[in-house]
């Protein structure tokens, strides 16, 4: 029997995180499982094609306190927002732009609200991600330092994005941290949550959020992972959807070494949750989409649309799965994974899944891989336009179409800035 690699695990830190007794227990159990469970290997379905042996080769060191002058560039481009940052895993309320919430609103460090009002939590923290089968949940819930804490009250409507910037910083020794974050949104309350994740240097970033959106409530969550060329990024979102609540949801990949996003949904009755994505890489990066949307009620709707870039020896991985259990009659769930290989080099793995248990639904799925339409490069070069410039406009005509997935037009441009210049940075290349 292979034996489990359990590395950053050598002994409980009782004092990462102190509050309550609850809390304590919460992350010994994060930490017994992960020492069960160990370093996700491919052996395991869910992480077949992302290897992550690397991890144990790299000598990442507990990310200690440490302070930014500014906010690194790479970020999405917002006009205005409030701004949480999050820095090697810690709330950075000197960073932070925070001033001027609508009453009901709280946004601030996850650690504090512990420390302060642990009581405030234990209904919904540590209560969605499920640590027992979730080998990378559970390191992040025992070793969980600090992150970002919101809570919407009923009725609260947020009149600006809040952008959450998450930042690793690494001098000569290589670091690690484990933000957690957790999202309350009560009634018929309405968000727009932006992350922008960059960085300097060689770090292992380990995150995990949980999302709670009640009965009516509305949030638009899109995602940019910028990250460091040295960096390891590993993310898992959970998100419950009480009924008749929407979810539109949007990640970018386009920075990292090895990165990995992984959400899973849970939609109540009357939801609409859009969950969409582009992954854009070149060289030797290796960029995973993992998702897994569960209808666990009738008359829901679920939309996904990926879609990627894979230049040089870039790999790529997209993993889909909807579920529809035995009483989610008047599902309709859609499925859908492209992908361009502009090099012989790059590899492309998807995998999309539908496991059905009702009889009335409306389900599809599907992935295509491929160079460019012939065809279409056939008629842009008959029209004067060389192959190189007629290569770019296809390329950026097909991400654009992922990036208008996005329902907020503000964020929207935001995205579409980011990718204008990952495709003017491969041009000038």
């Amino acid at each position: 029997m292979a034996r489990t690699e359990t590395p950053f695990a050598d002994s409980f830190d009782a004092a990462l995180m102190p509050g309550a007794p609850w809390v304590d227990s919460l992350r010994r159990a994060g930490f017994d499982h992960y020492k069960s469970l160990g370093l996700p290997t491919p052996r395991s379905e869910q992480w077949k094609y992302t290897n992550l042996r690397a991890l144990n080769r790299i000598g990442f060191a507990p990310a200690t306190d440490s302070a930014l002058a500014d906010i690194p560039e790479g970020i999405v481009p917002l006009e205005d927002a409030y701004v949480a940052v999050v820095l090697n895993g810690r709330f950075d309320a000197a960073l932070s732009i925070l001033g001027g919430l609508p009453k009901g609103a709280e946004v601030g460090s996850l650690a504090d609200k512990v420390a302060q009002a642990p009581a405030d939590l234990k209904d919904l923290f540590g209560s969605l991600a499920d640590v027992e089968k979730l080998p990378l949940a559970a390191l992040n819930t025992a070793s969980m330092t600090d992150g970002l804490y919101v809570r919407l009250a009923d009725g609260v409507v947020l009149d600006k994005p809040l952008h959450l910037v998450s930042i690793g910083s690494a001098g000569e020794t290589p670091v690690r941290f484990n933000p957690r974050h957790l999202v309350v949104m009560g009634k018929g309350s309405i968000a727009t949550l932006v992350e922008s994740h960059v960085g300097r240097g060689d770090y292992f970033g380990n995150t995990v959020a949980e999302i709670a959106v009640g009965d009516d409530a509305v949030l638009n969550h899109y995602k940019l992972q910028n990250e460091s060329t040295d960096a390891f990024h590993v993310a898992f979102t959970q998100v419950k959807l009480a009924d008749r609540a929407v979810y539109d949801s949007f990640v970018l990949q386009v920075g990292g070494k090895l990165a990995r996003n992984e959400i899973r949904a849970e939609l109540g009755e009357h939801v609409e949750c859009r969950v969409n994505g582009a992954y854009l890489a070149r060289g030797e990066q290796h960029i995973d989409n993992t998702t897994f949307i569960d209808h666990a009620a009738p008359n829901s709707a679920s939309h996904e649309v990926y879609k990627g870039v894979l230049d040089d020896s870039a790999r790529g991985v997209f993993q889909g799965k909807i579920l529809v259990r035995k009483d989610a009659q008047k599902t309709d769930g859609r499925q859908l994974n492209k992908t361009l290989l502009l090099a012989p080099g790059a590899e492309m793995d998807s995998k999309p899944e539908l496991e059905i248990y009702a009889d009335d639904v409306k389900c599809t799925h599907g992935a295509t891989i491929g160079d460019l339409s012939e065809e279409a490069m056939f008629y842009l070069k008959a029209r004067g336009i060389d192959a190189r410039q007629a290569q770019a406009m296809l390329v950026a005509a097909f991400v654009g179409e992922a990036v208008t997935e996005i329902q907020a037009a503000g964020p929207r441009e935001g995205f579409q800035a980011v990718v204008d210049a990952w495709l003017e940075a491969r041009e000038e290349t």
